[in-house]
């Protein structure tokens, strides 16, 4: 077509060139035709050597064109069949239609006309409407599949040195790990120079030959501190080792009185050395805000947590409740007004830690609240006898109310979490610039950051010990009533289920302390006493007990059956009274519509790792979680996660 229209324009080209001439020559004709006759054979010769020109280059263009034609055909062949990309074509059953040798080759097959992409790539989707890439992997091999529905043509490129590469970059990125000693001071208190230095030399070896067995870069800062350089590739091998060095320290110095546990804050995931190092220190106080005896790795987002297997050594001095509770006295004494908040769903704990700071407040001579949502049944009796009392009843607000009250020198008291999220209301973190964290609970990755004093300490009983210890250096003048010190006792009471579990000497201090300030323990007894329905309902949950792993009891509550809080932790420690059970999880669906999971353990299973993944938190021998669904939905996952942790490391020590 397109030479036809070139020949026709030719022709007019020709025409418009020598038509006037000719019709010059035809008119000299008329005239005298021999005139005519000497003109027109020149011209007919001109135009006959045009033409045959023309011809000849029209030749020579058509073959040229078609010897470029078959280049390019060849040339396109060539590069499709020789480019490093697999081109394929499939039909509307995804069935190949074609495809270049780089597809042959990538399958080791001579061809692959016909074959369902099924069975060349499973698991390959195939988006309708749209383009797609999607990763493969074929022989050991990475490849990168670009898909276009449009023309049913898939476009493979080859990954794998790319893979190789990030793989190496990635393995090579740098890790910074502090080490410390938890209980250096308490191991080694009565010992001489000589003693103390063999046994610090003992400890150094073990960590040398570890870091030796893993290629770390060691070095000693401090007497109890040391830092160490690995790369992320090392780092994975520690992982899966679970951090063995925590074990092996604590087992190679088991022979004293009180065995070294070290404590580790690792950190990756980030090539500016000095975030590294602040990374690597965060993750350290984490680790020993939850007891010690863990490490602490922080991979860019990522928060995990290894070891955590003994319980947390009382470490805590008299000098340094002193400190925190003049301090404090400080604080409270710079403030127009102090407001008092504890958790969701208030325990015996947390109602007594707050009255207990209500009573400084009110000594320093500053107005202060507590903010409270309503009574629960685990602290019914205690506020039907708050509501009795003619001052501590004015004490209490509502979360709206205590909203209003802030200003920009009001002080925050947090008591019982140092979780923002777990408050009674999370706004009044937000709102106050001034806030303190009062806590006994191992530290979580979330925590309250901005905090200006912290008191947090993961060896007390209850955070009514704690108060109870900053009371008694907070002011001479403080005196308590009978019903302030009760409720102080009861939740010391509480959460050691009568001092049998996580007790140690200041606990008792603090309970003698507040039984010669008035604390009536028969009230106590009135407070916590169940009715026989209350009996019933632990006795049918107890009944429901299933026995996993020889030791573990895993009980539910009837579904659809709301449980208090209150009595699901009182079966559970109930269970781990038995014979032979070691710990105990009991599972109901609280009044609020969640399932409530209690976990005890004696000792042997550290049930706050469990519960921190269900998204809980607590104590090695007590911790606790909530969750949306259902009782066998809750329970299936539990059992699920203690599966996990036995496959991982083994449940019971």
């Amino acid at each position: 077509m397109f030479s036809k229209l070139a020949d026709r324009r030719h022709k007019r080209q020709l025409a418009l060139a020598y038509g006037p001439a000719l019709a010059m020559i035809a008119v000299l004709a008329v005239i005298d035709w021999r005139i005519g006759a000497f003109f027109l054979l020149p011209a007919a010769g001109s135009l006959a050597l045009v033409i045959r020109e023309e011809r000849a280059f029209r030749k020579r263009t058509a073959e040229y064109m078609e010897t470029l034609a078959l280049r390019v055909k060849k040339a396109t062949q060539d590069a499709i069949n020789g480019l490093p990309v697999g081109v394929l074509l499939y039909n509307e059953d995804r069935q190949v239609e074609w495809h270049n040798p780089f597809v042959a080759r990538m399958f080791g097959v001579e061809s692959a006309v016909g074959e369902p992409l099924a069975n060349l790539l499973p698991g390959i989707k195939i988006p309708k409407d749209r383009e797609g890439r999607q990763e493969v992997a074929i022989g050991g091999r990475h490849y990168l599949v670009r898909i276009e529905p449009e023309e049913r043509m898939l476009y493979i490129t080859d990954e794998t040195e790319l893979k190789t590469l990030q793989r190496v970059h990635e393995d090579e990125q740098p890790v910074l790990g502090n080490i410390q000693l938890d209980n250096l001071d308490e191991a080694t208190q009565g010992m001489d120079d000589q003693a103390r230095a063999v046994l610090l030399g003992k400890v150094t070896a073990e960590l040398s030959e570890w870091a030796a067995r893993y290629g770390l870069y060691l070095r000693r800062t401090a007497s109890d501190k040391y830092v160490f350089f690995t790369n992320k590739k090392t780092l994975r091998l520690l992982e899966q080792s679970r951090f063995d060095i925590l074990d092996e320290a604590r087992e190679h110095t088991i022979d004293h009185k009180v065995p070294i546990t070290l404590s580790m804050g690792v950190a990756a995931g980030s090539g500016d050395l000095v975030e590294l190092g602040a990374m690597a220190q965060s993750s350290l106080d984490i680790a020993l805000g939850r007891g010690g005896d863990q490490a602490a790795v922080k991979d860019g987002d990522r928060l995990t947590f290894y070891g955590g297997k003994s319980d947390a050594l009382e470490k805590r001095t008299r000098v340094r409740a002193r400190v925190i509770s003049h301090a404090l006295r400080d604080l409270i004494r710079e403030s127009d007004n102090v407001l008092i908040l504890g958790h969701r769903v208030p325990d015996m704990d947390a109602i007594g830690a707050a009255i207990g700071m209500m009573k400084a407040v009110r000594v320093a001579g500053k107005e202060g609240f507590i903010v409270h949502e309503g009574s629960n049944p685990s602290i019914q009796q205690l506020m039907e006898l708050i509501d009795e009392h003619e001052t501590l009843r004015e004490w209490f607000v509502p979360p709206a109310e205590a909203l209003a009250m802030v200003g920009p020198r009001t002080l925050l008291i947090v008591v019982d979490t140092h979780r923002a999220s777990m408050t009674i209301e999370p706004r009044l973190v937000q709102a106050c610039e001034r806030v303190v964290v009062i806590d006994h609970h191992r530290r979580s990755e979330e925590f309250i950051n901005d905090a200006i004093l912290v008191y947090m300490e993961p060896y007390a009983s209850s955070t009514c010990e704690l108060v109870t210890e900053l009371l008694q250096y907070f002011d001479e003048r403080l005196r308590m009533d009978v019903l302030e010190a009760t409720a102080l006792l009861a939740g010391i009471v509480v959460d050691t289920n009568h001092f049998t579990v996580r007790t140690g000497s200041r606990t008792f201090e603090a309970a003698g302390f507040l039984r010669r300030s008035g604390a009536d323990s028969g009230l106590i007894r009135e407070m916590l006493k169940e009715n026989l329905d209350e009996y019933l309902q632990k006795a049918d949950i107890i009944r429901r007990a299933k026995i996993l792993f020889g030791g573990v009891a895993v009980a539910s509550a009837e579904p659809g059956k709301k449980v208090t809080p209150l009595l699901v932790a009182q079966t559970a420690d109930a269970l781990l009274e038995m014979n032979g059970i070691t710990a105990s999880f009991v599972l109901a669906e609280r009044p609020n519509g969640l399932i409530g999971i209690s976990a005890r353990s004696l000792g042997d299973i550290n049930v706050q790792l469990v519960m921190e993944r269900l998204g809980g938190g607590g104590h090695l021998t007590n911790a606790a979680a909530q969750m949306e669904g259902t009782i066998g939905e809750a329970e299936e996952r539990l059992i699920g996660i203690l599966h996990e942790m036995e496959k991982e490391e083994g449940l019971i020590e």
